[in-house]
C-alpha cells in the first residue's frame, strides 16, 4: 500500500497481483511502493491537477457480480458529466434496481479511478462514501456544476 496526498487529503492504494485493488480516502501506513502503486498516484496527482481525465493503470476490484456490473457502468461516463443512479441501473439491464446501484456505488473499493462521485440523484448530489464535500469537490474539479 501506499499513501499520497491530495488536496482533499490523504489516499491511499492497495494493490494485488499487478492491478489496483483499492484506493481510499485515509492514510494509511506505507509499505515500499511498487512501481504500480507509484504510477497509480501520479495518475491521481496529474487528476488533481487538471492535466488527466483518464486513468490507465489496471484495476481488479473485487465484489459481486452485480457490483462489478455497475463499476463497469461508472468507467463508461466520461470526464466531467454524470449519470443517475436509475440510468447506470438501465444501462446494466436492471432498471428497477436504482438502489442497488446506490450500495454498490457505495461499496466502490477504487474510489475516483472508478468515478461512483459522478452517480448522481435525479434530485440533486446524491451521496458518497467519503462524504458530499468531497463528492463536490471532486464534480467541481471536472467542471460539473
Amino acid at each position: 500500500m501506499y499513501t499520497t496526498d491530495t488536496p482533499v487529503g490523504p489516499v491511499t492504494l492497495w494493490e494485488r497481483d499487478g492491478a489496483i485493488t483499492a484506493v481510499r480516502f485515509c492514510a494509511a501506513q506505507d509499505s515500499e511502493p511498487t512501481p504500480l502503486l507509484l504510477a497509480a498516484a501520479e495518475e491521481l496527482r496529474e487528476y488533481f491537477a487538471g492535466t488527466r481525465r483518464e486513468f490507465t493503470v489496471p484495476l481488479a476490484p473485487e465484489g459481486s457480480e452485480f457490483a462489478k456490473r455497475v463499476w463497469d457502468a461508472l468507467l463508461r461516463i466520461p470526464y466531467g458529466q454524470c449519470a443517475a443512479y436509475g440510468d447506470i441501473a438501465g444501462e446494466i439491464g436492471s432498471p428497477k434496481a436504482s438502489r442497488a446501484v446506490g450500495g454498490a456505488c457505495h461499496r466502490n473499493p477504487i474510489a475516483v479511478f472508478i468515478p461512483c462521485h459522478r452517480v448522481t440523484a435525479k434530485d440533486g448530489d446524491g451521496g458518497y462514501a467519503y462524504g458530499a464535500e468531497i463528492k463536490r469537490f471532486l464534480l467541481e474539479l471536472e467542471k460539473y456544476a
